[in-house]
């Protein structure tokens, strides 16, 4: 049951669109708690993997989704009390999380998990059904996205890759094939809500993309 919406700003969008680099800043900035609910799912694929169990098990990954050993220390992300913080940014994760987002058992699953992060201090989500499904009452929508180009060459930066040749060529397909499996899933797929400001970073730096958030959120509350 959500209580305090006035303090949630719901960020969402595509794969490596730099939402997440956006939310935790805007959220430092607020002095307000993060949720990267994008991790929940990637931890939950990654479990999965572990565990030899197909993401396309529904019951089975549902069952491991609500044991997962997750425990987050900073920005460190601990699976069974292993550092995955890298791991789970791998494409092949990626993938995964999304193909098990499409589980319905799985998001319920996962669903209650992601509001209990809800606090009166403040929490700034950023995901994928966010402001759609997790926090439809948030003050603050975002949909945050980038061409797949640019968000290509981020991915590659982040990497140290050559933003060309055969590895980026890779990125970038699978960053494509991530978008089209997010948009076209049954299930609380990837969209702009009429309600949610569009931010395209394509052309802006990340100081300039969290002012515009804090700036919309300021105006809400004026």
């Amino acid at each position: 049951m959500q209580t305090m919406t006035a303090k949630i700003i719901a960020i969402d969008g595509p794969s490596a669109s730099g939402k997440g680099t956006v939310a935790s800043r805007v959220a430092a900035a607020l002095g307000w708690d993060y949720l990267d609910s994008g991790a929940l799912y990637r931890l939950t694929a990654l479990y999965a993997r572990q565990k030899q169990t197909e993401w396309t098990d529904e019951e089975g990954v549902t069952r491991l989704a609500a044991e997962l050993p997750v425990e987050f220390v900073g920005q460190t992300v601990l699976l069974g009390g292993a550092d995955v913080s890298q791991e789970i940014r791998s494409e092949a994760v990626g993938m995964g999380a999304s193909a098990v987002a499409q589980l319905p058992a799985v998001r319920a699953a996962l669903l209650q998990r992601q509001r209990d992060f809800q606090t009166a201090k403040g929490l700034v989500a950023d995901g994928r059904d966010m402001g759609s499904v997790v926090f439809p009452d948030a003050v603050l929508k975002v949909f945050l996205t980038a061409s797949a180009e640019i968000r290509a060459q981020r991915r590659a930066k982040q990497l140290g890759l050559p933003c060309s040749g055969v590895a980026f060529d890779r990125i970038l397909a699978d960053i494509e094939a991530r978008d089209a499996a997010d948009s076209r899933r049954t299930v609380a797929p990837l969209r702009r809500l009429p309600d949610a400001e569009l931010l395209d970073t394509s052309e802006m730096g990340i100081d300039e993309a969290v002012k515009k958030v804090i700036d919309w959120y300021e105006k809400k509350q004026s």
